[in-house]
């Protein structure tokens, strides 16, 4: 019963760094909305989930720019598995 092996996926093509502003406006809009409103003393937690998201968002487009600037890995050959006996 072996059945063929099906081919590796390659990786989508996606833009990180839209995917990562996009993320981090809507926190800053959230935030904003929640500076206007005010909301209750039990609920001010939610300002600084906030800040954490636009932090993170930022940290993310620092990492995906670092990432970025970094030469590809140089490219080999197919690697054959290959069966070794002890």
């Amino acid at each position: 019963m072996n059945q063929p092996r099906l081919p590796d996926l390659q990786p989508l093509k996606t833009n990180d760094k839209l995917t990562i502003l996009t993320g981090t406006g809507l926190w800053a809009v959230a935030l904003v909305v929640l500076l206007v409103v005010q909301p209750d003393p039990e609920h001010r937690w939610w300002i600084w989930m906030c800040v954490s998201g636009i932090c993170g968002g930022l940290f993310g487009l620092w990492f995906v720019r670092r990432r970025d600037r970094r030469p590809p890995p140089p490219s080999e050959g197919p690697i054959e598995p290959t069966t070794a006996i002890f």
